[in-house]
């Protein structure tokens, strides 16, 4: 009997294995629909209750990507685009992955318009919004609705593509234009374009619009300059390792360069926007991915890793809460609200401070004041500020507009932290700040006060209530007053 040609029998073991790794991605499922290749006008699919983790229903030719259901948190579903061989998400269908519940009732159509609906009430939870003849998925990861352009070759165009729609990645080869945004998928943290610059922004509560920048990275225009007139710049990362912004040209204005940097890796590469806010890129080798760059290097320099309140120390010092020093794992000071300064009798109080900064102040706006102190009472008198950090030796002021994140811990007992506490309605706090030393007096005064409160308990016991209370003709002290109301009477914050 002749053998078979390597090339086939390779072929067969390369399909094999790629079955294979669909099979086990979507569980032991008999009734989850098989994957296509091209998804034509009339196709619909359901998830599958037996299924617990992905299940396929189209795969690029190379079997390196799939589109399929993904389970997210058990019960939830998002529509994805997974890389096969590690099971990592490269982009997720709509905003809101996985609101929608895991039911057979949810389907992806393909009428036309590739939508995610549910096939009882016809509402539709996501849509690709334009016509086409059939959905392909491209060996880059990239999925496309193509229609038919009329052409005698029979060729197809583009109607629409999840390359114009990044979520959390941007993909090797993938133009990054000023109008898209990596985003985590908490909408907390997204890149975007500036004139000149890849910005990373904090979408902290009551920040602007825009969010607060905690990280920049300026084009250098070493190889080529970014013209007023010549358009928006756009960036995508290219397979020799590095990302690269251009202007209307093959020419890169700039270079951000990988670790593997002209070293002829043959490897696919993806750049990543992390949940911590982190910007990574990644290349797939030795059956995993390898971390290649990083835009920040130092855990504290990171916009919030030890929470909110949280101080971090630089050098590997961990995490400590603003109000002690005790360690704890990253994440908020629970002990800390953070709530709205500005609503109808909102209450707060103040802690203070020294030795501390703001990790990304170089991208903050700021005021040069002559003291502390007004630095501190514009703050005071401004409900959006929630707290502000003071240079004593240049006099620079920092507000915060949104609610206090992670400070950084320094040696310079000159930089002083002035951080408004919300307080919960009734629990005895006063719409004033209580600074460290007002504390103090009130936890000396409190022992007075129990000391004298002992006595008094011994005397009452030998001369019964009257006798006690007749020096202050039967009046007993009332509750505490706030001393440092007049402290917070001041102008809203000007500008520089």
């Amino acid at each position: 009997m002749q053998e078979r040609p390597t090339s086939v029998r390779t072929d067969a073991m390369i399909l094999v294995f790629v079955l294979a790794v669909l099979s086990r991605l979507a569980g032991t499922s008999s009734d989850s629909q098989s994957s296509q290749v091209v998804l034509t006008k009339g196709f619909s699919a359901s998830p599958s209750s037996r299924v617990d983790a992905f299940q396929p229903v189209l795969v690029d030719q190379s079997g390196n990507f799939s589109l399929g259901f993904l389970r997210v948190n058990r019960t939830g579903l998002a529509i994805a685009v997974l890389h096969v061989a590690s099971s990592q998400p490269v982009w997720t269908a709509g905003s809101a992955a996985g609101s929608q519940s895991w039911s057979d009732h949810v389907e992806i159509r393909f009428d036309g318009n590739l939508t995610l609906s549910d096939s009882s009430s016809g509402h539709v939870y996501w849509s690709a919004g334009e016509a086409g003849d059939r959905v392909v998925l491209l060996n880059n990861s990239n999925l496309q609705v193509q229609r038919l352009s009329g052409r005698s070759d029979g060729s197809y165009d583009v109607a629409w593509q999840s390359f114009d729609y990044p979520t959390d990645t941007l993909m090797e080869g993938q133009n990054f234009t000023s109008g898209m945004s990596l985003e985590t998928a908490d909408g907390l943290y997204s890149m975007r374009l500036g004139s000149d610059f890849i910005g990373l922004y904090a979408g902290f509560s009551g920040s602007n619009s825009g969010g607060q920048m905690y990280w920049q990275h300026k084009a250098l225009e070493a190889k080529a300059d970014i013209t007023a007139n010549g358009g928006p710049i756009y960036a995508r990362v290219e397979p020799d390792g590095y990302l690269a912004m251009y202007q209307n040209s093959t020419i890169p204005v700039d270079v951000e360069a990988f670790s593997t940097y002209h070293r002829n890796i043959s490897a696919f590469r993806l750049l990543r926007l992390e949940p911590d806010g982190n910007l990574k890129a990644y290349y797939w080798g030795d059956s995993s991915w390898k971390v290649d760059y990083q835009a920040i290097s130092e855990f504290c320099e990171l916009p919030s890793p030890c929470g909110s309140y949280g101080l971090c120390k630089p050098g590997g010092g961990g995490c400590s809460c603003l109000q002690n020093r005790t360690d704890h794992k990253p994440g908020p000071c629970a002990t800390l609200g953070s709530g709205n300064l500005c609503s109808g009798g909102s209450r707060f109080t103040v802690l203070r401070r020294n030795g501390v900064e703001l990790p990304y102040k170089q991208l903050m706006d700021y005021q040069t004041v002559s003291s502390l102190q007004d630095c501190e009472s514009a703050c005071a008198a401004n409900c959006t500020c929630h707290g502000t950090v003071y240079n004593n030796r240049s006099g620079f002021c920092y507000p915060i507009y949104y609610p206090v994140q992670t400070l950084l811990s320094v040696g310079d007992e000159a930089k002083v932290g002035y951080l408004k506490v919300s307080a919960p309605h009734g629990d005895g706090s006063y719409k004033v700040g209580v600074g460290v030393g007002a504390l103090m007096s009130v936890l000396v005064g409190a022992v007075v006060v129990g000391v004298f409160g002992l006595v008094g308990y011994r005397v009452w016991s030998r001369r019964g209530v009257t006798g006690y209370l007749g020096g202050d003709n039967g009046a007993s002290p009332g509750p505490y007053k706030d001393l440092a109301s007049a402290s917070f009477r001041s102008i809203e914050l000007t500008g520089k």
